[in-house]
């Protein structure tokens, strides 16, 4: 006998993670996380075996994370840590189990690394404080500062991230670290400037024959005004950081080498200002400098890009609410794809086959393998608990929106559904805007937990969203309001049509950009019911407070020293004499790109105005809701306003 799923469940569930082939075998290892119930994770890393078997290989007294085999597959280096809040460090432990042994001690720890060829030695990027640029400086300072909060002077543009702060605090160094010495040499000494944001995993790779690393950086001028990456090169032994020289482009990104050494594969981003531009993959030859794009004719945007062989890559790419992985060579303009529905993230190469992590709206992350077109689950870490839960698969649909164009829709239906009867209707709107909902697992807005409770979930993929080609991404900049409205409407009227949905029990919910959707629709219409703003943007002209404010002319119209009407045209905040809707609103305190007035100004507005509001607002958290009592919290204030307006 199945159950619905609860809020519960969703930390239950163990948390499988990027799994990476174990070179000469037929494994993979992956670390899985699960959470106690005081809140605190546990992540140990498993051998998984083509055939199923699985082993765990480490305990739980280190939290063992972003696994990585040694070139041979004797070792396998991860992050670890040994305490709440702790910095994590580099450990070794032999391919097959054992004790790990910790190599590194820095005193701000290690982000990311990379094996070096050839050689008993690691590639790092290692925290140190700005300012304070050697590991014994930032010893020094981090003892200094130790449980004191000191104030942030800055003269940069670019002075915080999410909910981090970037001015006073640390950027990322690479170090060489020798593990049969323990020495640690600094690549790239007094140099003040971003590698990555906190995506730095793959932004550096070293040559085959042991010798280079490429990495991105910062080469804007001035530094910390908008950060825009480019390939740089630093010899392993020491050396100048000397500039690649490659074709204009606003960012690049992800440097991956052929196993010959010929050939530098990369991504790029060739507007400016603009972080959903296509990813382009370029190829580099490094011998005599020649370029050229090799994905100029695809309308989808390149990730996880790795080298199948000396001429031919694996990559996955969002492709109509899908993530799937692809093949292309060097010769090809249009990767191929090799796996079907769901999501497919980060293709490793193995034996015939490619490792991969899949899921989808109704199967959490599990390792798995595509091998001949084929895609079939190779480990089950969740299969006692799925077997407890009904979970209906999301079905697929089309239906006519803005300017006639198709869009695409996914519906999770209640576990009790049936077509003879009505049912309340819960628009899941995606944030954004130009991200898109893929047929995937979320481990925050699930829509599984809010069909659970006896509504059907629909979440639209609106003009703007990712995956269906770069001019319907392009398609609502400086209008964001405009036609994903219409688009909302539209999956409302059609799903109408179909005779199941209560009329008078609609709610439409959404976070960040979607918290923005859902409140402009509410200034816009009074058709449904109840609304819940999580993390929105509310206030065009507020969001000057943002941490990113980069290109704001092209995405909402204007700026307010050139074209204020411009500004507000878009902007619920201006909009509000005729708000009925009663809304939950909800923030975190350290959200640094929503800043938190977005939504106090909102719930102040409908305070005055005598709308039913709510606010809900976490002094902990950031533009996600991420521990877990707060989830927990979170879920009960979501479900709990639903129930009481639909």
């Amino acid at each position: 006998m199945t159950r619905p799923i609860t809020p519960a469940d969703l930390w239950n569930l163990r948390r499988v993670g990027q799994p990476e082939h174990v070179p000469n075998t037929t494994k993979a290892i992956v670390a899985v996380s699960d959470y106690h119930d005081d809140g605190k994770e546990a992540s140990v890393l498993h051998l998984v075996d083509r055939d199923g078997t699985t082993v765990e290989i480490t305990d739980r007294d280190v939290k063992a994370t972003a696994p990585s085999p040694s070139p041979d597959g004797e070792r396998i280096a991860f992050l670890g840590s040994t305490g709440e809040g702790e910095d994590s460090q580099i450990y070794v432990i032999p391919g097959s189990g054992g004790d790990a042994a910790k190599v590194t001690d820095f005193p701000r720890g290690v982000r990311t690394f990379e094996w070096i060829p050839g050689r008993n030695a690691l590639i790092a990027a290692v925290r140190l404080y700005r300012d304070h640029l050697t590991v014994e400086a930032t010893a020094s300072h981090k003892a200094d500062r130790e449980d004191k909060t000191l104030p942030v002077v800055t003269e940069d543009r670019h002075y915080r991230f999410w909910k981090r702060w970037l001015a006073g605090e640390t950027i990322d160094h690479l170090f060489v670290i020798d593990l049969d010495s323990g020495e640690a040499t600094d690549l790239t000494p007094d140099i003040d400037r971003l590698i990555a944001y906190d995506d730095i995993a793959g932004t550096f790779t070293v040559t085959p024959d042991g010798t280079t690393v490429i990495f991105t950086l910062d080469a804007t001028e001035p530094a910390w005004d908008y950060p825009e990456f480019t390939l740089h090169r630093v010899p392993v032994a020491g050396g100048s950081v000397e500039k690649i020289a490659t074709m204009p482009a606003a960012r690049h990104s992800r440097p991956r080498v052929s196993p010959d050494g010929s050939t530098l594969v990369y991504g790029a981003q060739f507007e400016h200002a603009y972080y959903a531009d296509l990813v382009r993959l370029v190829s580099h030859h490094l011998a005599t400098g020649t370029e050229q794009i090799l994905t100029s004719g695809w309308d989808r945007s390149a990730g996880g890009w790795e080298f199948i062989d000396n001429e031919c890559l694996v990559l996955h790419a969002e492709d109509e609410g899908h993530l799937r992985i692809f093949t292309t060579s060097l010769d090809e303009r249009t990767p191929r794809p090799v796996t079907g529905a769901g999501s497919n993230h980060g293709p490793r190469v193995g034996v015939d086959c490619y490792w991969h992590r899949h899921e989808s709206m109704h199967q959490p992350p599990e390792v798995a393998i595509t091998s001949s077109g084929h895609t079939s689950l190779v480990s089950a870490f969740n299969a006692e608990l799925l077997g407890e839960l009904e979970l209906r698969p999301a079905e697929e649909i089309r239906f006519e929106g803005a300017q006639g164009d198709q869009i695409q829709a996914f519906i999770v239906e209640p576990p009790e559904f049936t077509s003879d009867t009505t049912w309340p209707l819960l628009h899941n709107v995606h944030g954004g805007p130009h991200n898109g909902v893929m047929d995937a697992w979320h481990w925050r807005w699930n829509p599984q937990v809010m069909a659970a409770a006896g509504r059907v979930v629909v979440s639209v993929n609106f003009h703007g969203s990712s995956s269906f080609g770069d001019a319907f991404t392009r398609s609502i900049r400086t209008a964001w309001g405009d036609m994903p409205l219409q688009d909302i409407d539209a999956a409302t009227d059609h799903l109408l049509g179909l005779g199941f949905i209560d009329e008078d029990r609609m709610a439409v919910a959404g976070g960040s950009y979607g918290g923005y959707l859902v409140t402009w629709i509410t200034t816009e219409t009074d058709r449904y019911a109840s609304s819940i703003c999580h993390a929105g943007v509310t206030d065009l002209l507020g969001q000057w407070a943002s941490d990113l404010t980069e290109g704001r002319e092209l995405a909402v119209g204007g700026v307010p020293w050139k074209d204020m009407d411009a500004v507000q045209r878009w902007s619920p905040m201006a909009h509000t004499h005729d708000i009925v809707t009663p809304t939950l609103v909800i923030h975190g305190e350290l959200d640094y790109r929503v800043v938190a007035t977005q939504g106090l100004v909102l719930y102040g507005t409908l305070k005055h105005k005598g709308v039913p509001s709510r606010l809900v607002y976490y002094r902990d958290e950031g533009h996600w809701i991420e521990k877990q009592t707060n989830a927990l919290h979170w879920w009960g204030e979501f479900l709990g306003w639903l129930d009481r307006w639909i």
